[in-house]
């Protein structure tokens, strides 16, 4: 069977096994530069009340989650796209 891609998807160059995360969806171990990597930031803080502290000069802390989904579960999220066309893929 032909290979797609001689790095296998992957930018771990010669290291061999790379980091592995987890994905946040299916919980499926991904090695971290194949993942698909999305920063969030959550505030405890109401919006209203947040917009208002700031419109003072107040400072509001705000926490960064991030999430690792492989590529799968991203797709299936819309989180990012398939790389061909629904035409292109279903031609052979």
């Amino acid at each position: 069977m032909p290979k797609k891609r001689r790095s296998g998807g992957r930018t771990r160059g010669k290291k061999g096994v790379g980091t592995q995360v987890s994905c946040a969806a299916c919980g499926q171990l991904v090695e971290k530069s194949k993942a698909k990597k999305f920063t969030t930031y959550s505030s405890g803080v109401e919006y209203k009340l947040a917009k208002e502290i700031q419109s003072e000069g107040g400072y509001i802390p705000r926490q960064k989650k991030v999430q690792y989904y492989c590529v799968s579960c991203a797709i299936h999220r819309h989180k990012i796209r398939p790389g061909r066309k629904r035409e292109e893929r279903k031609r052979k």
